[in-house]
């Protein structure tokens, strides 16, 4: 099955190019990036619960999520800091998940208005280090994107 969503990784470089287009305005996809309520709703992975613990999403912010297993411990803890923020149009931001060997990664977010009802959302994603951005590949990130992606797509008032 052909994804949706398009990762481009080039060999030795430290970088993911990631593009999704959305049958979503434009500002429905951004406020699924800041919003928390929406945030834990497609973020969240199968058989897990998310909590959000931080959420100051402007320039100079900076945001947490707790995300438990089904027996309700906690499994992982994301967290990172906002350096930039347009409104329906661009995001800039660190990532990381605690305890992860992967590091911190920077993620520039690109919302690009298509039509009244579809936008496309363009990702650039630096690791330290090739060997981190490898590791990431290693893991079916694309599908696990994809199938995020899609949750958000299908949310309540999401559905066309």
């Amino acid at each position: 099955m052909d994804l949706k969503t398009k990762l481009v990784a080039e060999d030795g470089k430290h970088d993911l190019l990631i593009t999704r287009e959305f049958d979503l305005p434009v500002e429905l996809l951004f406020k699924a990036y800041v919003d928390p309520e929406i945030i834990v709703q497609w973020k969240t992975p199968p058989n897990t619960t998310a909590k959000i613990l931080k959420s100051a999403m402007g320039k100079h912010g900076s945001y947490q999520m707790q995300i438990s297993g089904p027996e309700g411990k906690v499994v992982a803890v994301t967290h990172g800091v906002i350096h930039d923020l347009i409104p329906d149009q661009k995001i800039i931001r660190t990532f990381e998940v605690e305890g992860a060997p992967m590091g911190v990664q920077l993620e520039a977010y690109d919302f690009e208005k298509l039509t009244d009802e579809t936008s496309k959302l363009s990702m650039h994603v630096i690791y330290e280090s090739v060997a981190q951005r490898d590791m990431v590949l290693k893991m079916p990130a694309a599908q696990n994107m994809d199938m995020s992606f899609n949750r958000l797509q299908e949310l309540p008032g999401n559905r066309k």
